[in-house]
């Protein structure tokens, strides 16, 4: 199962010391009954990216407890056995447990922002409490940063992606 994780600058380099993205259970994102419901789409391509933007969004949660990361949004792209992962839609569409450790050699791809998305990341991260609440400027705000679209690497490329935050 294709598995969207969400992590920040100081996540990624631990996997790359380690290898490893863990302990578990790992929270996640993937194409989910409850994802299907409200994308109400058939294309898995379509659904995929839908998880992926989730995993996204996420990152901004993650990047406000964490003060020492670079100000990217930066998703994980891993392929999980079925078996190992958890289906939690009740606590968001399309969010799974994965309950094993995540290995480099199970990662896919990774997706980050760009230099150019940082003010805007930034920005959302001080505002994403607000937007989660409900509050529509704060929302437009978080939005902005949603407007930039990850670029994809090959998981060979991490160093380069490490280099290009620090």
């Amino acid at each position: 199962m294709r598995v969207y994780v969400p992590v920040t600058s100081s996540i990624l380099q631990r996997l790359a010391e380690q290898g490893v993205l863990g302990p578990a259970p790992i929270t996640a994102f993937a194409v989910t009954p409850g994802l299907r419901e409200w994308y109400v789409d058939d294309d898995l391509e379509e659904l995929e990216y839908a998880a992926s933007s989730e995993a996204a969004r996420a990152c901004l949660r993650l990047l406000s407890a964490d003060d020492e990361a670079s100000r990217r949004r930066i998703v994980i792209a891993a392929d999980i056995a079925e078996d190992r992962v958890e289906v939690r839609d009740e606590l968001d569409r399309g969010v799974v447990a994965v309950q094993v450790p995540i290995s480099l050699s199970d990662c896919a791809s990774i997706h980050a922002d760009d230099d150019d998305a940082e003010e805007a990341v930034d920005t959302a991260v001080r505002n994403i409490d607000a937007a989660d609440l409900g509050d529509p400027e704060a929302e437009f705000l978080v939005d902005e940063a949603d407007g930039f679209e990850l670029s994809w690497y090959a998981t060979q490329e991490l160093s380069l992606v490490l280099e290009d935050m620090s």
